[in-house]
């Protein structure tokens, strides 16, 4: 048992054996601990425990954590490659007792593991403790048997942990090997402690004290928090004495050789290491939802990434190879580590994609930096604004520049390079500041400035810790917020999503130290990169600086997750139904629905309804994993990925599949494709149930899809069967006769009306004396005027001709009383009349009465219509009136 999977195993399983709960790895990005840029310890995960904020049903524990020191004060970034030790990605085996055993059963476990279990001399074994703790140092010579001489005692800092200026503290014990007197270097606390021949393999902190301001006091439960590196303690038990000689770097760098047709040896030594420490790194953060950026955790990221493809370079390297790697990297730790093989594809397309533009970069910066150092010998200062320039127009990173520079002895101008930096930034300010945008955002673009893209991390979890960096109150910064207050907080990093792309921003709460609870009602993106909260402070008081538990509204984002992907598969569905020719125009994922706004020229059917619904649902039903990958946004659209429209795409883009297409040119590949940088469910079944609701135009050529997924859509069709059981009740039918009792119906009832209208036609024509507007003559002019009630408006024309085919020379005045006292008046004249009488001038008279504005037709037949129908009466004494009047005239 001496290979790096047997050791990781073995080291569980024993302390399995011994009570403790075995615990999966931390993601490498903090959810528990917003100070920190990555995982950087074996405690980290347990912060929360140790500290008493969190409770587990577990009061032991044993870990195989995944760490990277490769940003901030934990930065090992420069050695590696050139040491024994050190490196960018390692695991830490550890054990931990909250409040459970102690000193002398974590120095009992400790020893027996290492000397019974992994068969280690225990001559070659010392021990350090801290100068003070007389009890370790008489347990130590108890239960290891050690003479005094080999435990070592260390006053300084080194052997007394603490979490920071206040919290848990206590003393530690560490363990270290000897490799032997042909190593150069002496034990811990002499003069040569540097040297390599003692190395740490085990250090136990044993948790004792809290300090507080002024004070150390003993804990109640002191607890135990244990750490060691599995790449030391794979090198002590395969006896070797660095740890890129072990079983599995051999592996990696064994890989980097046959790959580039290079030995690791020589100057190409340092080169393959690196390699192969970096492709540790970089792959286990694109598994943990870090991708590559110009800020924050990505830039690191990056750091790292084209660190290992520029000595990919310098081995002479003329294709991409990192993601090359990926297949033997997997097959050494994926087992360990699942997450690596799930993200297997994601880290691939990710390194492909960046060490193809990285390549484009470094010989363009090369040459340029030849260009510009060509003058300069060992021990000169490269120009800062020239190493500026590499970087702002070139896009040649600076510590890329200094490691080129390194191998000639030529340091670089840092402090220039800051000052371009700095100028280059208030030269942008002052020319976005003057381009129109409203004040408010130049807060946020100053914020951006300043602070950097806050780190979401809400694709892979709902709940972490941020801490505030800034507050805005009514388009201002402040410097805290009250209860009671309504505000804007941004914080270093946020499982929040911010509103784009469609997909509204989450909601949730935040809480504090102090009684702080927050409530978060949307979040928004402002500044390419800057998650804005928007908040109401419930209690206590939000200052800068105060580290808060982000907590998501879980069920809310699942719906959206839910409706977010059923909006892709919606999309995919409607261009295989209508055509190609389908593009998206607009979205809104929200909790309780998904709208989506498609090109279309005609109204869809019902047919091609249920058509794009059972396509979508066939793809929920297989339940097949929905993946995200990195992609250059040329080559994804080249694949065949859909952009999504009002989105905005950066050179890089994450690509989102999901489902098997199952018929058609697509059978057997991937059924949709697409741009998208939202949320979305782990695999298509997540989804529930796809139901469309609704159909309708947007504008010309656009149509609108309304559709429900998961619980709302079922709600949803349970509450349209109640209504369909309800509706057979009425007819006293079965649900299957339905559509046939209510089309029987409707026939039915449609018959009755026409019947019913012709009954009213010929009780309007029936008759009747002058005084209920029968025929009279008014200066021998005959008239035939009625008010009738419940005729269609469309039929007065038609019975004004009737009725003035039955007068056969005269004029006809018919007006309507229909729904809400609405009046339609029609006035016809025979032809013999129409050059003395026009039915234009009668109907305007008529109108006026009856409270309309005029009408309009022919002298021979005019209408026009009204507001007050119970006025007929007035107006057909005012056309009789008129009638007279005109007559009157014409005789004098």
């Amino acid at each position: 048992m001496s290979g790096v999977n047997e050791i990781r195993s073995a080291f569980l399983e024993y302390f399995a054996r011994n009570g403790h709960e075995v615990v999966a790895s931390g993601p490498l990005v903090p959810r528990n601990d917003p100070t920190l840029m990555f995982t950087n310890a074996g405690m980290v995960p347990f912060k929360n425990v140790f500290t008493g904020l969190e409770k587990r049903d577990y009061n032991r524990a044993t870990t195989a954590q995944k760490c990277v020191r490769a940003g901030g004060k934990h930065n090992d970034l420069d050695n590696v490659g050139y040491t024994a030790r050190h490196h960018t990605f390692f695991e830490m085996l550890g054990n931990f007792s909250f409040g459970d055993y102690f000193k002398d059963r974590a120095i009992e476990l400790a020893w027996n593991l290492i000397t019974r279990e992994f068969g280690l001399a225990k001559d070659r074994l010392l021990v350090t403790v801290y100068a003070e703790d007389d009890e370790a140092f008489g347990l130590w010579k108890k239960i290891a048997g050690l003479s005094e001489d080999r435990i070592i005692r260390i006053a300084t800092s080194d052997n007394f942990w603490a979490m920071g200026d206040t919290g848990p503290c206590g003393p530690c014990s560490e363990i270290f090997y000897d490799h032997g007197d042909h190593i150069w270097g002496g034990p811990p606390g002499s003069a040569d402690e540097d040297g390599d021949r003692f190395i740490e393999i085990w250090n136990l902190v044993f948790m004792q004290f809290e300090q507080l301001p002024g004070e150390r006091v003993a804990l109640p439960r002191p607890s135990i928090d244990t750490g060691m590196g599995l790449e030391r303690i794979a090198a002590v038990m395969q006896g070797v004495h660095d740890n890129y000689d072990i079983d599995l770097f051999r592996a990696l760098i064994s890989a980097s050789e046959n790959a580039v047709g290079v030995e690791a040896q020589g100057d190409a030594r340092a080169s393959h290491r690196v390699i192969a420490d970096h492709l540790r790194s970089a792959s286990f953060l694109i598994a943990d939802g870090v991708l590559p950026s110009n800020e924050g955790r990505g830039y690191v990221l990056r750091r790292i990434m084209r660190r290992a493809m520029r000595h990919a370079h310098l081995l002479g390297s003329e294709e991409p190879l990192m993601w090359r790697l990926v297949p033997t990297l997997v097959r050494e730790m994926g087992r360990a580590y699942p997450e690596l093989s799930r993200a297997e594809a994601l880290i691939t397309e990710t390194l492909k994609l960046e060490e193809r533009r990285f390549r484009k970069t470094l010989a363009r910066g090369l040459t340029l930096l030849d260009d510009a150092s060509g003058d300069l010998g060992e021990g000169a200062e490269f120009d800062g604004e020239t190493a500026f320039k590499l970087y702002d127009t070139y896009g040649f990173p600076l510590d890329l520049t200094q490691d080129a520079l390194r191998a000639r002895g030529i340091s670089v101008d840092t402090e220039g390079f800051k000052v371009a930096m700095e100028r280059q930034r208030a030269e942008a300010r002052a020319a976005w500041s003057g381009s129109g945008e409203a004040a408010t955002d130049t807060v946020w673009f100053t914020l951006k400035d300043r602070l950097g893209a806050t780190d979401f991390l809400g694709y892979d979890t709902e709940v972490a810790e941020g801490v505030v960096t800034a507050m805005v109150r009514e388009g201002a910064e402040a410097m805290e917020l009250q209860a009671g207050d309504s505000g804007l907080i941004v914080l270093n990093q946020t499982p929040f999503y911010g509103e784009s792309g469609g997909q509204v921003g989450d909601t949730g709460r935040m809480r504090g130290e102090g009684g702080v609870e927050i409530e978060v009602t949307g979040t928004q993106k402002k500044a390419d990169g800057l998650f804005v909260h928007e908040v109401k402070v419930i209690a206590g008081k939000v200052s800068l600086g105060l580290p808060l538990e982000l907590l998501v509204d879980g069920a809310r984002r699942a719906a959206i997750r839910a409706n977010h992907s059923a909006t892709h598969l919606v999309h995919e569905a409607l261009r295989e139904v209508l055509g190609t020719h389908v593009a998206q125009k607009g979205s809104l994922v929200s909790p309780e629905r998904l709208r989506f706004d498609f090109s279309h020229p005609k109204p869809m059917v019902d047919g091609e309804l249920a058509r794009v619904e059972d396509l979508a649902n066939a793809i929920v039903l297989q339940n097949s994993g929905v993946e995200t990958r990195l992609m250059g946004v040329d080559e994804a659209i080249e694949q065949g990925a859909m952009a999504l429209f009002g989105e905005k795409y950066g050179d890089e883009v994450r690509v989102v599949s999901m489902g098997v297409a199952t018929e058609g040119e697509k059978a057997g590949k991937t059924y949709s494709l697409e741009l998208c940088g939202g949320t979305h469910v782990a695999r298509t079944g997540d989804i529930g149930l796809v139901t469309l609701v609704a159909e309708g135009a947007v504008a010309a050529g656009v149509r609108r899809i309304e559709a429900l997924t998961g619980a709302a859509a079922r709600h949803h069709l349970a509450t349209q069967d109640a209504r369909l059981r309800e509706v057979a009740g009425v007819l006293k039918s079965g649900q299957a006769e339905v559509v046939e009792r209510v089309t029987a119906l409707v026939e039915e009832k449609r018959r009755l009306e026409r019947e019913l209208a012709e009954t009213r036609k010929k009780l309007a024509m029936g008759g009747g004396g002058e005084t209920d507007g029968g025929v009279r003559e008014i200066a021998g002019t005959r008239l035939l005027a009625r008010a009738v009630e419940g005729l269609n408006p469309k039929d007065l024309k038609g019975l004004a001709d009737q009725a003035k085919e039955q007068i056969g020379s005269g004029i006809v005045v018919l007006i309507n009383a229909g729904e809400d006292n609405k009046a339609a008046i029609v006035v016809g004249v025979t032809s013999d009349l129409t050059d003395r009488v026009s039915a234009v001038d009668l109907v305007r008279v008529g109108s006026e009465i009856l409270g309309g504005r005029g009408g309009g037709g022919r002298p021979d037949m005019a209408q026009a219509g009204g507001s007050d129908a119970s006025k007929a009466q007035e107006a057909i004494d005012a056309i009789a009136g008129h009638l007279e009047s005109a007559a009157s005239l014409t005789q004098a």
